[in-house]
């Protein structure tokens, strides 16, 4: 699949304002900063569709984006450290349980993992909260350029056979990767 056309949607604080496109929906999760708003912005070819940040915790909204016309993407606020109050966090959970499980539209779940660490106890959590719900969801190996390169295909393996899931790798520097994520993203939503 080729992207050539991309454009921002609307933000909503929770399943309630987001409004229907009838349309299928790809959701982004991950851990704050591990790379979401970024691989929107590769895919897209637009470096300023998705605001990005060095600090943790930008995205605050459930950010909604049309590809093409033919599915959206929604760029989730991140799990993990961000420098928010507990409530606000537990304000975001809520509300992302909320889309999660009642988004009609909603056909792919997408969690994104930083290739450079080991897997984090949330990602491991939010890894069992998919399965539990039954939720359909790939994982996204984040800034996989920054691996040795005889390290990438081990560290693939690795989180297959952790996360159960079909495991593809991503870099916002060597967009090589892209085809076969969007490939998999359409072959499955549409």
């Amino acid at each position: 699949m080729i992207i050539t056309q991309a454009k921002f949607l609307t933000s909503a604080q929770n399943l309630s304002q987001c409004p229907n496109y009838n349309l299928p929906e790809i959701a982004l999760l991950g851990r704050s900063n591990v790379g979401k708003s970024s691989f929107i912005n590769t895919i897209c070819n637009n470096s300023k569709l998705a605001k990005t940040s060095n600090k943790p915790g930008k995205t605050r909204l459930i950010n909604l984006f049309n590809i093409n016309d033919k599915f959206i993407i929604a760029d989730l606020p991140g799990y993990g450290y961000a420098k928010v109050s507990k409530e606000m966090q537990n304000q975001w959970q809520k509300n992302l349980e909320e889309y999660l499980l009642k988004r009609d539209t909603l056909k792919l779940l997408v969690q994104f993992i930083d290739s450079r660490h080991e897997i984090q106890k949330n990602d491991l959590q939010m890894q069992e909260w998919l399965e539990y719900n039954g939720l359909n969801s790939i994982v996204i190996a984040t800034k996989i350029d920054l691996t040795a390169k005889s390290r990438i295909q081990a560290k693939i393996n690795e989180l297959k056979k952790i996360t159960q899931r079909e495991v593809f790798p991503f870099s916002t520097v060597n967009k090589r990767y892209n085809d076969k994520i969007l490939d998999y993203m359409e072959n499955t939503i549409l």
